[in-house]
């Protein structure tokens, strides 16, 4: 018995390349990611998740009419019978169809915090409530249960959803899109919606329209921020090939103020710097400030409302206008680029498209869409018309129909009468009856319903009503036998729906288009000048003018611990325990008053004074002739010349370290003679400086004390042969030039503190 199931398993094995497995499974999930989440359909413009959320909507019955509802309860149906991906991919779908500085027509209401333009996030799905906007529930889910879209089943094969919802204007333009998938990304800017419209139905009228053409009818992309486009003359290609780059600008306006100064006024933004780009603008222009490339601005401030964007930005008086726009367009993200890649899901395939192979998928849908429409419309007329026909019938012999009623023993029977003439088993009171009642050929529907028919059917102004309604329902008929099987009557159908969305849901262009000139600026010119540098413990750093520091020499001394006086073309090189120098560039730092804190030096560098400790700091005009002196933890030294620090680098390694080694100290040598050691266990070694080799800052050194085990270095001192110098450790005095004169890599001598 277990041989047989031993081979039974080994039947079952499937022996095959590793590589090929996986070159399946990867294809197979990228394949997954892109048709099925990540870009949009060329017909609905929706991605999954949006579609799923939408008839979630459509079928829990929050219509635009009706009462809010909780986004919990809309993304907790959605992810339980459609979306099975996790709650927040359903409810950030939800908010940024909620969002109208991001969708050119938003499709869902949205009641309570959904997040703003400057970047806040939206409140959490149990505080927020959401409902269908009108156009969502006339352009987007109208006509389901007219059986115009083919419906698939879910996840689980416990409910059905539309494979594609039966939107009725290209949403794909209208509304944009974008998306990551495996290898490929979509980026579709927003279009204006009466635009996009008049495009669709210039494309009906003539099939052989020209892209140029299009673009007449369609200006361009319309953002929710308005802005204004600058590469005009670039579009023709960008929608001829369904990819390029748009370039964007806020619009800015110049308001007077009083004293006979001027400010900017940013009223909108691009597109892109929607979110935390607002925040980086206002730093960037601060930035401009602070590094001198600008003495025009006085002050920036953000007052921005739910009326609009309004960032102000106050001038000196003189200022020249134009050059400072142009700087903010240069320098900041109020000139920015928008990638276009008009990338959707045709056919069931990933396609790049440029506006009209777009426009053509669109009406192609609409024509299938409106086909089967009118097909269900007429078959349910065609069924209406015929069960009319038999009341009408009916009332023209009523009398013998309730002879034939009463006399059946059953229904079944009274049934094969009316529609078959079988008279078997029925009684008649009146002797013709019977050969009337053998003509009778109503259909099965026909007496189905006769058979409902209530009496009171039977007044003549119900007939009169019965007669009209039959001569509505053959109208109706012919008009939708007209409109599928006459294309121009089709034609002039989905034009006329699509005038009529227009008519509702069109609102005017926010983006202007046009072509603008490159923006060339001016910089203030660099005024090389004497500066003292100034960094207190805490890694503030700041420069003074030299007459600021002569006036206050002794404070500056007694509040600061690196003080140089240096040029602000210079740089400050910052070197760390770590073994790592950062280099500042002493223009970077903010120039002011003596009472200024500063900035730390974290903001203006690689430093992180949250992982490092700042060692040593000196201009780097100071060490280019010189030599410093490095000193380790494990008692490692060298001399390393300071040109091998002047690197266009922001941050490189000063100095090789062995595992678990730091930096203790850097020096400048000078005139001094003599190097003292001085370790935690009291140890004092004083030799002489040449006997410590030079070497590149990439090497580790020389070992320049004997240490004992658990010691290791805490200070070094210099000395000349004449120094007096006294170290004070603790409370004990210590003459460093009578520390005994010993050869480098000994012991030392230990003092008693």
């Amino acid at each position: 018995m277990a041989k047989k199931k031993i081979k039974n398993i080994e039947e079952q094995i499937i022996r095959t390349e590793y590589s090929e497995i996986m070159r399946k499974s990867y294809i197979d999930y990228a394949m997954s990611v892109i048709i099925a989440r990540a870009l949009p359909d060329v017909r609905d413009g929706l991605k999954p998740v949006q579609r799923r959320t939408l008839y979630d909507m459509h079928e829990l019955g929050i219509r635009y009419d009706s009462p809010y509802r909780k986004c919990a309860r809309i993304v907790g149906d959605t992810m339980g019978k459609y979306h099975p991906h996790g709650d927040s991919s359903i409810y950030e779908a939800l908010v940024v169809m909620a969002q109208d500085f991001k969708k050119g027509m938003p499709l869902v209401d949205g009641h309570g915090n959904f997040g703003s333009i400057e970047g806040d996030g939206a409140a959490a799905m149990r505080y927020t409530e959401a409902r269908l906007e009108k156009v969502t529930q006339m352009c987007y889910l109208a006509d389901l249960d007219k059986d115009v879209v083919d419906f698939v089943p879910n996840f689980d094969e416990t409910e059905k959803e539309p494979e594609v919802l039966p939107v009725r204007i290209p949403n794909i333009l209208i509304n944009g899109a974008e998306g990551i998938a495996v290898g490929m990304a979509t980026s579709i800017p927003p279009h204006n919606t009466g635009e996009v419209i008049d495009a669709v139905k210039a494309y009906i009228k003539n099939n052989d329209i020209t892209d140029d053409e299009l673009l007449e009818i369609m200006k361009g992309p319309d953002f929710p921020t308005g802005g204004i486009v600058t590469n005009k003359d670039e579009l023709a290609e960008i929608y001829r090939t369904g990819t390029g780059k748009l370039r964007l600008r806020g619009r800015v306006e110049i308001e007077e103020v009083k004293g006979g100064r001027q400010r900017l006024v940013v009223t909108e933004i691009p597109y892109t710097m929607i979110g935390a780009g607002i925040g980086k603008f206002l730093n960037d222009v601060a930035d401009l400030v602070e590094s001198r490339k600008t003495s025009d601005i006085a002050d920036i401030s953000n007052q921005s409302s739910k009326e609009g964007i309004r960032i102000v930005i106050e001038l000196k008086k003189g200022a020249d206008i134009k050059n400072l726009e142009n700087m903010l367009y240069k320098k900041t993200q109020l000139e920015s680029t928008f990638g276009v890649n008009m990338l959707a899901i045709a056919d069931g395939r990933p396609e790049t498209m440029g506006l009209k192979k777009i426009i053509e998928h669109n009406v192609e849908f609409q024509f299938e869409l409106s086909n089967r429409k009118y097909t269900t419309l007429l078959a349910k007329e065609r069924e209406k018309s015929e069960v009319q026909e038999g009341l009408i019938q009916a009332c023209d012999v009523i009398d013998l129909i309730i002879e034939i009623l009463r006399g059946s023993k059953d229904v079944k029977m009274a049934k094969a009468c009316l529609t078959e003439g079988n008279i078997k088993g029925i009684k008649f009171k009146n002797p013709m009856s019977p050969a009337q009642a053998e003509q009778l050929r109503f259909t099965p529907r026909q007496a189905q319903a006769i058979l409902e028919m209530r009496l009171h059917r039977l007044i003549s102004l119900e007939v009169e009503a019965l007669l009209k309604e039959h001569e509505e329902s053959l109208a109706k008929i012919a008009k939708y036998e007209d409109i599928l099987n006459n294309y121009s009557s089709m034609s002039r159908q989905i034009i006329k729906e699509l005038d009529e969305y227009k008519k509702e849901f069109a609102r005017p262009r926010r983006t202007l288009i046009e072509n603008s000139e490159e923006a060339v600026y001016e910089e203030n010119r660099f005024e090389e000048a004497e500066v003292v540098f100034m960094m207190d413990r805490f890694g503030y750093a700041r420069t003074v003018d030299p007459s600021t520091y002569e006036r206050n020499k002794e404070t500056i001394h007694a509040e600061n611990k690196y003080i140089y006086t240096c040029m602000n073309t210079d740089k400050i090189l910052v070197f760390t325990e770590t073994g790592q120098v950062h280099s500042v560039r002493v223009r970077d730092l903010p120039a002011g008053r003596l009472r200024d804190k500063g900035t730390p030096i974290d903001n203006i560098s690689n430093y992180d004074s949250s992982k490092e400790r700042v060692i040593y700091a000196v201009p780097l005009d100071s060490i280019s002739m010189g030599m410093l002196l490095f000193t380790t933890k494990q008692g490692m030294m060298k001399h390393v010349f300071g040109t091998e620090f002047d690197v266009s680098k922001r941050t490189v390694a000063a100095t090789k370290l062995m595992d678990g080694d730091e930096v203790v100290s850097v020096k400048l040598i000078g005139t001094e003679h003599n190097v003292i050691l001085r370790t935690h266990g009291g140890y004092f070694l004083r030799f002489a400086l040449e006997e410590v080799p030079e070497k590149k800052k990439a090497a580790v050194g020389v070992r320049g004390i004997k240490l004992s085990a658990g010691d290791y270095v805490e200070d070094v001192y210099f000395t000349t042969y004449t120094d007096d110098a006294v170290a004070l450790i603790g409370e004990k005095e210590v003459q460093l030039n009578k520390v005994k004169l010993m050869k480098r890599d000994s012991k030392g001598t230990r003092i008693k503190l």
